[in-house]
């Protein structure tokens, strides 16, 4: 008998519903606390909540997951929705330094978080649309 079963997502790799808003959960903690990270916290607004459930939304999806964010809100179209935001190599490192530890705390698989890890740099790094410099 061989295995048909699809491979796991990595939503459900991380742990589901669950899994995901501990992530989002830790990683809006760090954006709130970090000193290194003052420059993306001040884009958001000051009460987090809103922003946290989006993140949650977008993630499930892009994790594999339920598409809850497309369902409420349509396709993410990130880059647009982010473009009243001023978004530098700076605030993409630092919104990395976040999700990066926040990955490592939350998910144990290291091959798994090397895999997000690299396509959530590619993701953030899309979101600049201010010119620097440096990043030439």
């Amino acid at each position: 008998m061989t295995d048909t079963s699809e491979p796991l997502t990595p939503y459900a790799q991380i742990g589901g519903e669950t899994g995901t808003r501990a992530l989002v959960k830790r990683f809006y903690e760090l954006m709130d606390t970090l000193p290194e990270t003052y420059g993306i916290r001040t884009l958001h607004p000051a009460d987090l909540a809103g922003s946290e459930e989006k993140l949650f939304m977008f993630l499930s999806g892009w994790l594999g997951g339920p598409q809850l964010f497309i369902e409420k809100f349509g396709h993410p179209m990130l880059r647009r929705r982010h473009m009243p935001f001023s978004i530098g190599i700076e605030e993409a490192a630092q919104w990395m330094i976040c999700m990066r530890q926040a990955l490592a705390e939350q998910v144990p698989d290291e091959n798994l978080r090397a895999r997000l890890d690299q396509a959530l740099t590619e993701l953030a790094l899309h979101m600049r649309n201010r010119h620097d410099a440096a990043a030439n």
